[in-house]
């Protein structure tokens, strides 16, 4: 029976005695299963295991047992992305192909579920690094894997994630990566550790490395805006814009003639097959979307038998390759509308945070991770723009850790104008009297 099955099952299953006593613990094992699918490295037995369901379980029933106080940090954003949730479960309903859409549509409730158990049971400053640890780790291996990869092969071969993943190809891995390289700033810039923020410097390079090795068009895009975007959200300007420019260069004098040539491809989109069938399914997206306006064709629209109905090109059939015109075409203006508010709002509240804790030294630490929170939401966006990954869970785990942050730093606030609050003063004592 082979070792690593063996070992990744104990370990799961040693977890769970921790979970029950320690549902927060739940959240941190769920995440790593989700990120790093160690299940996909195994090849026996543990293999096709349903690991992530036995833990969301017991995390569940430890929960209800729990006597710690649980609470959901109540905000109009929170309503907003309810009423997301919602309106996914109507184009559900109402969807072109219920059936297929079924599959898709109780995965997204899965992560809408474990995420909001995030928002529930990670209630302080200790227990949010934990999870913006396992998260950097789980990606992280892949990242820093990848980035050793492209530098023993010369840039040659494709950077690839776990097979039967969210991060299986080039495109989905790099994507990850781009969302992940902030919070792996975030705690560099946090730790005390000087070994441990000269780790995570190499780890940082390592991901450009891998990044870059994925050939991915679209992470180039993101990833460039994301440099931008993390220049003007960064403590140390400077430093970090020299670190930039110098890291750039080496990865991309490291990569081979036929790496430009590909990425060179972007403004020649007219006489790229792969680019034009993107624009081919954008053209689906928004025909679907004005026939059926509110609720779009429902989870898992993009078939073939539908392109032959609404496509431009009936026989260029390709997958959405846009989280915009995914979320278009399969819940309609109204869906993108509530998907793209979502977004906007905690944006707002992050640099709302961002300015509340800018002249505190003892909550930099919570500036830091929304702005890094908010370079992740751009590279999403960017990124976004040219795959089909509207239900990533990552994003959704990127909203949750901003709203968390500033529900930690509301508290505090509000905690400290309630201790200095002046005395009420006595009434004056008139002569006399």
């Amino acid at each position: 029976m082979p070792l690593r099955d063996i070992l990744l099952t104990l370990t799961i299953v040693g977890s769970l005695p921790f979970i029950l006593r320690r549902p927060f613990v739940g959240v941190l094992v769920w995440s790593w299963l989700s990120y790093m699918n160690p299940h996909r490295l195994v090849w026996d037995f543990a293999y096709g295991q349903p690991f992530a369901q036995v833990v969301a379980l017991v995390t569940i029933v430890g929960i209800i047992f729990s006597t710690e106080k649980k609470r959901i940090p109540w905000s109009p954003t929170l309503t907003v992305w309810i009423l997301l949730i919602f309106w996914t479960c109507v184009t559900t309903f109402f969807a072109i192909d219920p059936a297929r859409s079924q599959y898709e549509f109780e995965l997204f409730m899965k992560i809408q579920f474990m995420t909001f158990l995030t928002l529930m049971l990670v209630n302080n400053r200790k227990r949010l690094i934990m999870l913006v640890w396992v998260i950097v780790a789980s990606l992280g291996f892949y990242g820093m894997k990848g980035g050793v990869f492209t530098i023993l092969t010369g840039g040659k071969y494709q950077v690839l994630g776990p097979e039967q993943s969210f991060i299986e190809g080039n495109n989905e891995l790099s994507f990850a990566l781009i969302m992940t390289l902030p919070l792996m700033q975030f705690l560099r810039l946090t730790t005390k550790s000087k070994w441990i923020q000269l780790g995570l410097l190499v780890g940082i390079g390592l991901f450009a490395f891998s990044i870059v090795g994925s050939q991915s068009r679209g992470a180039f895009l993101a990833g460039g805006a994301m440099a931008f975007f993390l220049f003007f959200r960064s403590r140390r300007k400077f430093v970090l814009g020299v670190g930039i420019i110098i890291a750039l260069s080496v990865v991309l004098a490291f990569m081979p003639a036929d790496w430009f040539e590909r990425m060179a491809t972007i403004k020649d989109f007219k006489q790229d097959g792969s680019a034009m069938g993107r624009i081919n399914a954008w053209g689906f997206a928004i025909n679907l979307a004005l026939d059926r306006p509110l609720v779009g064709g429902g989870f898992d629209t993009f078939t073939r038998s539908l392109f032959f109905q609404y496509a431009p090109d009936p026989l260029d059939f390709h997958d959405s390759h846009s989280i915009y015109f995914e979320v278009l075409g399969e819940h309609g203006f109204v869906g993108l509308a509530l998907f793209l508010a979502l977004g906007f709002m905690v944006l707002r509240q992050g640099s709302r945070v961002a300015r509340l804790c800018r002249d505190r030294p003892d909550l930099l630490w919570a500036s830091d991770l929304v702005r890094m929170g908010q370079v992740s939401m751009v590279g999403y966006a960017v990124g976004g723009a040219f795959l089909g990954r509207a239900y990533f869970d990552l994003y959704y785990h990127v909203l949750a850790i901003i709203l968390i942050a500033q529900e930690i730093v509301r508290t505090k606030l509000e905690s400290e104008s309630t201790q200095v609050q002046p005395a009420p003063r006595a009434a004056p004592v008139r002569p006399g009297q």
